[in-house]
C-alpha cells in the first residue's frame, strides 16, 4: 500500500510542476511542423482561409498561398480555454480582436515569398502563412 501512495504522490508532483506553457509549447511547436493547407482561390482571386482557434491554437497552424494574390482569413475562436483572444500580424501592423464564435475577417495581399507569422497577443500561440 505504501508503494502505491508513494508512486501516487510522485505522479501528482509530475503533474504539478509541469509548466503552465506546456501547451503553448505544443501549439508553437504544431505550427512550425505542420504541412501548409493550401488556401483554394475564390471570387475575384482572393484566397480564403477557415482558421479556427481550438484548444489546440490556430487549426490549421500553416497556410499556403500565393505572393500577388489577395489572402482573406477568416478566424473564428471556439473556446474560452485559450490566450489566443486576438490575432497578431506584426509585419502587417494588424491586431484583430477574437470575440468568441464571431468571425472575424483580415486581408492582405502577400508582395513577395517568405512565410509571415501570426499570433495571440501574448505571442504563445502561433501560426504560419507560407507565401510562395
Amino acid at each position: 500500500m505504501k508503494k502505491i501512495l508513494l508512486g501516487a504522490l510522485a505522479a501528482l508532483t509530475l503533474v504539478a510542476a509541469t509548466p503552465a506553457d506546456a501547451c503553448d509549447e505544443h501549439a508553437r511547436q504544431a505550427a512550425s511542423t505542420a504541412k501548409p493547407a493550401t488556401a483554394p482561390v475564390g471570387k475575384n482571386g482572393v484566397r480564403t482561409v477557415e482558421v479556427t482557434v481550438t484548444s489546440k491554437g490556430f487549426e490549421p497552424a500553416n497556410v499556403k498561398v500565393k505572393a500577388g494574390h489577395p489572402v482573406r482569413l477568416v478566424v473564428t475562436r471556439k473556446t474560452d480555454k485559450t490566450c489566443a483572444t486576438e490575432i497578431i500580424l506584426d509585419d502587417l501592423g494588424i491586431n484583430q480582436p477574437l470575440p468568441l464564435d464571431t468571425p472575424v475577417t483580415v486581408e492582405f495581399t502577400p508582395s513577395e515569398s517568405g512565410t509571415l507569422r501570426y499570433a495571440c497577443a501574448m505571442d504563445h500561440i502561433s501560426g504560419l502563412v507560407t507565401i510562395q
